[in-house]
Order: structure tokens, then sequence, then C-alpha cells
């Protein structure tokens, strides 16, 4: 099963595997899942940590490097993802984590989050 990681649960996986949930960490952890990251989170860890944000404290260039090494698939957003956007129920405002949906939805892929304005949404997300 391929899973695309939100952008808080992609930090934790990749920095602080503490704080995720015992559920979200063994989905994590399966080697019968591949673990899948979006353009979009990077962008938003890009923006976030250049604002100083205590909880976007991951390099992103470093972020991205780690997560290619240690098995990860990039998502890059397409203009598929982006026309689906406009399909969403507008339950959300934030552009990175409609753009999560968007991707998840498109591509068939269970988004994992802990953010429950996510969890919403239609669609293959799991909320831990």
């Amino acid at each position: 099963m391929k899973l695309l990681l939100d952008t808080h649960v992609l930090l934790w996986a990749a920095g602080d595997p503490a704080k995720l949930p015992e559920e979200a960490r063994a989905m994590i952890e399966d080697p019968d899942h591949q673990l899948v990251f979006s353009a979009a989170s990077l962008w938003e860890i890009a923006i976030k940590h250049t604002l100083g944000r205590p909880d976007f404290r991951a390099e992103p260039v470093l972020l991205r490097r780690g997560l290619l090494d240690n098995g990860y698939t990039e998502l890059a957003i397409t203009g598929r993802h982006a026309v689906a956007v406009s399909s969403l129920p507008p339950l959300h405002k934030d552009p990175f984590d409609r753009m999560l949906i968007a991707q998840a939805s498109a591509e068939g892929m269970s988004l994992l989050t802990v953010d429950p304005l996510i969890a919403r949404y239609p669609g293959p997300i799991q909320m831990f």
C-alpha cells in the first residue's frame, strides 16, 4: 500500500518518531508499505522554516535527501493534482493540506494525518 504522509507526520517520521501515534508508526515501519512524500510538503517546510517556525526546524534540503536515502518516494505536483483541488469541498483553507488531499485522491494513496480538519474530507484519509 502506498502511504502519503502529511507534513507533520512526515516531519515526525523523519526527525522525532516518538511523536507519532503508535498506529501511525506501525504503518510507517511496515516494509509492505511504500512511503511517499509530496513536493507540497517540502514547499510548506521551506516557507515555514524560513519564517522561523519552531515546529518546522528541519532543513528542507537535508530532509529531502534523507527521505530519498531512506527509500521514500517523492511525488511531484502535477496539473492533474492542481485541478483536483477544485473538486474538494471548502472545509479547510490551508493550500498545502488541500494539495495533499487532492494528490492522495488522484493517486489512489492513503493520506496519513494527525489533523482533524484534513480527516473531515472524503477519500483515502487515515487520521491518528
